[in-house]
């Protein structure tokens, strides 16, 4: 297939769009390279340097690619940042993911994969979550998310759009060979705070929050592997119906505090990681772990990475060799 990537310069973009690559797909990325990577993107995809918002550029990529596919990663992604700048994510999220679906209508490019949130769940009932619970997310981001879900149902049943929205929870790791992985600035994810303490490049970590209604006081979250994100993006693609709308819950199943999480990268690297705690953060709920049963059972997917030692080990080679990210590069 023909695959427009937007946002294929970024953490989980980049992944998954060299997955796309290794089953035989063309693949262009579309990225204004804000936050992505150039060095990030697959030798054998081709990028197209543009913004979402830029109506014609994108009008003229969907044109000249005859394209089957999006599978679309561009978005802001800082919960908290989104607290105190809300207006920004609904710019950024929802009116530029709306002028995508436009484009895809107009050109008539009927299969989409989109990068949701378990967000969109806020703080639920009950854990681990499944599909069926409560839409109430508690962030600005998380309201975004969902509202580009609806968006795209809607679409689904006006023009015969076929849409899977995965709702992933806590993206992490990096690629196997450690060729690519996280490189955010600022970085606001724990795991690679975490690293960036066992290099030296910070004195301490902060808690924020060691007071939450969980085992050890610290939040809880599912670590799902970026190469198992790669894994499930193609297979919800390669079995996507047209004018159907699916969503599916993507993680291990297994929720990891992160008390736990910084215990586990003290033995990864060897190193103390001293940890202080902080207040918690505005928006945080206190435990959130995927039921992924229905992604297992629809998908035939089935996550490789469900230790969060593992998961660290690709995120530590990646970071040991790359401590300036990819400027060091």
């Amino acid at each position: 297939m023909n695959i427009l990537v937007t946002g294929g310069a970024g953490y989980v973009g980049s992944h998954c769009v060299r997955n796309l690559c290794e089953a035989g797909h063309s693949v262009v990325v579309y990225d204004h390279l804000e936050v992505g990577h150039r060095q990030a993107v697959d030798p054998r995809a081709r990028l197209v340097v543009g913004d979402l918002g830029d109506a014609t550029l994108l009008g003229n990529t969907l044109s000249e690619g005859s394209f089957d596919a999006v599978m679309h990663f561009a978005a802001l992604a800082d919960v908290n940042e989104s607290v105190n700048h809300p207006l920004r994510y609904y710019r950024n999220n929802v009116v530029n993911s709306i002028r995508l679906l436009e484009a895809m209508r107009d050109h008539d490019v009927k299969r989409l994969v989109f990068s949701s949130s378990c967000a969109v769940y806020g703080i639920p009932p009950a854990v681990p979550i499944s599909e069926d619970m409560p839409k109430n997310p508690v962030n600005p981001y998380g309201r975004t998310k969902l509202a580009i879900e609806w968006a795209i149902q809607d679409s689904a049943a006006a023009w015969g759009l076929g849409a899977t929205a995965l709702r992933y929870f806590n993206a992490a790791g990096a690629a196997e060979d450690g060729t690519i992985g996280e490189d955010h600035d600022p970085e606001s994810h724990l795991i690679p705070r975490v690293l960036k303490v066992a290099l030296g490049q910070g004195e301490q970590l902060s808690i924020f929050g060691v007071d939450y209604p969980t085992p050890d006081g610290s939040c809880v979250r599912d670590y799902i592997h970026v190469e198992d994100l790669g894994d499930i993006h193609r297979m919800a693609l390669d079995t996507q119906p047209e004018g159907c709308f699916r969503c599916y819950n993507v993680g291990t199943g297994r929720g990891v505090s992160v008390k736990e999480l910084i215990e586990a990268a003290r033995e990864v690297t060897g190193c103390d990681i001293p940890a202080t705690s902080a207040p918690r953060r505005e928006g945080d709920p206190p435990e959130l772990y995927a039921d992924p049963a229905r992604a297992m059972s629809d998908l035939g997917w089935k996550p490789k990475y469900t230790e969060i030692r593992r998961t660290l080990e690709t995120a530590w080679a990646w970071h040991r060799a790359n401590p300036q990210g990819f400027t060091g590069t």
